[in-house]
């Protein structure tokens, strides 16, 4: 008989757990990110002038148009896939993660003579967030500085003044955290987003 209500009460205290555990503590936990914070529970997403979500304000974005302000370079292309040959499934779930080449490697010193080339053509002054990935591949920043070595570029596509374009990017610098932690970045997909709703100054 000892054996039998031991055993039941081992039965109910771990059915109390679960129901704690399992169930009573995700709801809570669920309720509270929708109420106090549902921007950042739902993913942080962004959404276009139509409301349509166009991405997220935690995972980078690729530009490579002239129009856009170019993100950091990405070893993952930012967890982006061609759907027709997705054999890897990133389109499901992501990819992320750096991609380990130490300094020396050929690999590595071949895609950064690669990568300035191309942006010294495009009128753009490399800066080390330019030319080297972050430790996740998907960094939605870019630092004050790489935002500011693309206004002549990015003001020429679009016709607009570059005191207008560096306005846009002190409007969207992030700063440290506290005011102590981690340093300025720019979100690239806030910044192109706030640049298409951009109108060209009238001439005086």
């Amino acid at each position: 008989m000892s054996f039998v209500r031991e055993a039941g009460r081992a039965v109910r205290s771990t059915f109390v757990l679960w129901v704690l555990t399992a169930l009573i503590y995700p709801f809570v936990m669920i309720a509270i990110g929708q109420i106090a914070f549902p921007f950042q529970a739902n993913g942080s997403l962004i959404n276009n002038a139509q409301g349509q979500p166009i991405g997220s304000a935690l995972i980078g974005q690729p530009f490579t148009s002239d129009r856009y302000f170019n993100s950091r370079p990405s070893t993952t292309n930012y967890s982006t896939a061609d759907p027709k040959a997705d054999s890897l499934g990133v389109l499901k779930t992501g990819v992320s993660g750096a991609s380990n080449l130490a300094p020396s490697n050929p690999a590595l010193l071949d895609r950064i003579k690669g990568d300035i080339p191309r942006l010294q053509k495009a009128g753009v002054k490399p800066t080390a967030d330019l030319v080297y990935t972050s430790g996740s591949s998907l960094d939605p920043h870019i630092t004050p500085e790489a935002a500011k070595a693309q206004i002549d570029r990015v003001a020429k596509a679009r016709g607009l003044q570059p005191n207008q374009i560096e306005a846009l990017i002190t409007q969207n610098t992030e700063n440290r955290f506290l005011g102590i932690f981690g340093e300025p970045g720019v979100n690239v997909l806030k910044l192109n987003l706030a640049l298409d709703a951009l109108k060209p100054a009238r001439a005086s």
